[in-house]
């Protein structure tokens, strides 16, 4: 059954190495690409255009668009080569909409949502399937700094959803035949 069995790999995903090394403990352990990718690591640095400072705009790239692509291009092949394979991507609202102060976020998403999109039509009728899914504010550590119910125009913490709910709406994703997009 989906999630009865869970091998953590903790992996740093702004630093090239520790994803090789994390892509090589994957097949190590499991002797192939796994069934199932879910890029879901997200950074969020809140800043204007005119603020945001440029490592902290390259560290949210890194983690929001090129971690995901590295994670794809190593498992891609094989997922190919077998024939079957789901990537999902955890995208945000950030990926259609824009609010100010989301400078790095909003670019990163966008992104990332474009190269999901090239990836299903890559994929397209090949046995593997991408999901994107962009779900609003989601209630995690990610907000902590930022303090949301006490600044205006955020959504209170109360009001975001819940992780397990992204959870629910990936494995509903993943459990549907292979014709539904």
């Amino acid at each position: 059954a989906l999630g009865s069995q869970a091998t953590p790999i903790v992996c740093d995903v702004t630093h090239v190495d520790a994803v090789v090394s994390a892509v090589g403990r994957i097949t190590s352990l499991f002797g192939v690409a796994p069934d199932i990718l879910v890029n879901n690591a997200g950074a969020f640095a809140l800043a204007s255009v005119d603020t945001v400072e440029p490592a902290a705009f390259d560290s949210v790239i890194e983690t929001n668009v090129s971690a995901p692509l590295r994670f794809v291009r190593a498992f891609l092949p094989e997922m190919r080569m077998r024939g079957t394979g789901h990537v999902v991507t955890i995208g945000s609202i950030a990926d259609r909409a824009v609010f100010p102060g989301n400078a790095a976020y909003a670019a990163s998403k966008h992104a990332v949502r474009a190269l999901h999109e090239v990836l299903r039509l890559e994929t397209r009728a090949s046995g593997i399937r991408a999901t994107l899914i962009s779900p609003g504010p989601v209630d995690t550590a990610l907000w902590d700094a930022i303090d949301p119910d006490n600044r205006a125009g955020f959504t209170p913490r109360s009001m975001m959803l819940r992780p397990r709910a992204v959870a629910e709406s990936v494995l509903y994703a993943l459990t549907q035949p292979g014709d539904v997009n």
